[in-house]
């Protein structure tokens, strides 16, 4: 018996023809849809889902962004579809398997030259929890610059609609969301920044009439109206009330809500907390919301010093 390559990935192996019953039937409706698809892993986690894509050299604010919603989209039984790239579309992935939910993995090149190489693991780890890898590409067709952007029609042809995490203009994601209008399916973008590079893309998606997700609850309810209620394995509400009453709190306080926004220094939460603190110490008050977060995973401190959504 040949042993298993150390680079390749493992798993049940398909090459499935558009004229077959396994090939993902939204895809199929896709007037340039691949005559064939190379997968690796679980078929049928390609029949139904939701696009997850944002930017490569992404924001805190972007990563937080797609694994938030991605995990509550797999929570509810939807498959998260997405690029497989560094930044955003490795975060939606991973919540997904966080979420212990399906993943699909969209491949600018065969699936046996894995791209980015960093994320082999992650890969492996998509197949062995019932999700895919797949590729319109040969197994051992080496990925190209131009591949990146055909394989973006793929991710939006699988998928009932999209979501836009992070884009700025021009952009891949930009081009993932402009497919997905052509064939007549929804577009849902996270709002940003005015003054964000990385967030010009997505506040022109809305200004053009894209559907902005600006919370949990109303992204849920969204899903309800895209998705039938055989896909979906959970309620909205079920899923909201995931979080407790202290996580749900400190969303509503001041200061986490500017430090989710974007990320401050401690000068700039001082100076923040001066305005908020009533008769309590500004850096006694900040001191003890700053760390509740943290323990609970919602801030984080960067690198540079500064506090931020944990990503």
């Amino acid at each position: 018996m040949n042993e298993a390559k150390a680079d390749v990935l493992q798993g049940p192996r398909f090459v499935v023809d558009i004229k077959s019953s396994e090939y993902p039937r939204y895809l199929q409706e896709h007037p340039q849809a691949p005559k064939k698809l190379f997968c690796i892993g679980n078929i049928e986690a390609c029949s139904v889902g939701l696009a997850v894509v944002g930017a490569r050299k992404a924001t805190p604010y972007g990563t937080s962004c797609a694994k938030r919603f991605s995990k509550r989209a797999a929570a509810q039984g939807i498959s998260i579809i997405s690029g497989g790239a560094l930044g955003c579309d490795s975060a939606a992935h991973s919540a997904a398997l966080e979420a212990k939910g399906t993943t699909v993995a969209v491949l600018g090149g065969g699936c046996d030259c894995v791209y980015p190489k960093r994320n082999f693991k992650l890969f492996q780890d998509i197949i062995d929890t019932g999700g895919a890898v797949v590729s319109e590409w040969g197994w051992d067709v080496p990925p190209m610059p131009a591949f990146f952007r055909l394989r973006n029609r793929i991710i939006a042809g699988m998928a009932k609609a999209t979501l836009v995490v992070e884009a700025g203009l021009p952009s891949g994601t930009f081009v993932t969301a402009d497919e997905t209008l052509e064939i007549g399916r929804e577009v849902l973008v996270v709002p940003g920044s005015i003054s964000a590079p990385n967030s010009k893309g997505t506040n022109r998606l809305l200004y053009q009439g894209a559907i902005p997700i600006v919370d949990d609850e109303s992204f849920l309810e969204i899903l309800t109206t895209i998705f039938t209620r055989s896909e979906l394995q959970e309620t909205p509400r079920a899923c909201i009330d995931q979080m407790n009453s202290e996580e749900q709190a400190l969303l509503e306080d001041p200061l986490i809500s500017a430090l989710l926004a974007e990320p401050l220094s401690q000068e700039e939460i001082f100076t923040l907390a001066k305005t908020l603190c009533g008769h309590e110490t500004p850096s006694a008050w900040s001191a003890v919301r700053i760390e509740t977060a943290q323990n609970l995973g919602l801030i984080t401190r960067y690198p540079d010093g500064k506090y931020g959504v944990y990503c």
